[in-house]
């Protein structure tokens, strides 16, 4: 069975779209295991998101998703969102220069962050050309799958 990163990808949105828990996956060399929590909230709640060094999580908050729209309305640009579950880095290494800035002009293909998931690191690329008018996330934060992690203008 082929493991690549798009078919784990397409397999986090198919658990996110259809509700599912938990999707298990095994050949004889791999196995995956995609699973959901569900956060029950109250008032006197505060939701914190941790992501896993041996199972993918795909977390479903409304309240997340509501300021993840009400963010993308009230900045100008298109968003470079998360592809996967993980820790966001902004330079190659501790110490190195961020990928970008704000204020930098990146194109298509350039590399402009990293995100660690189960221990790889994946380059992420911008998927159009301009402006970074701004950076969302913080070196070392934990990033959701469809997180907005910087806009281009």
């Amino acid at each position: 069975m082929d493991f690549n990163l798009d078919y784990i990808e397409k397999l986090a949105q198919l658990v996110h779209e259809n509700d599912l828990s938990e999707i298990l996956l095994e050949d004889e060399e791999t196995t995956i295991s995609l699973k959901r929590e569900k956060v029950q909230s109250n008032q006197n709640q505060i939701m914190q998101v941790m992501p896993s060094a041996i199972t993918s999580q795909v977390i479903s908050s409304p309240i997340i998703k509501q300021q993840n729209k009400e963010n993308n309305a009230a900045h100008k640009g298109k968003p470079i969102t998360a592809p996967m579950v993980g820790t966001f880095y902004c330079s190659p290494s501790p110490g190195d220069a961020p990928f970008v800035k704000t204020g930098d002009n990146v194109s298509v293909g350039q590399i402009v962050c990293i995100i660690e998931a189960m221990k790889l690191m994946n380059e992420i690329e911008a998927d159009s050309s301009g402006k970074i008018t701004e950076i969302c996330v913080k070196d070392g934060e934990g990033v959701e799958f469809g997180q907005v992690l910087m806009y281009v203008e």
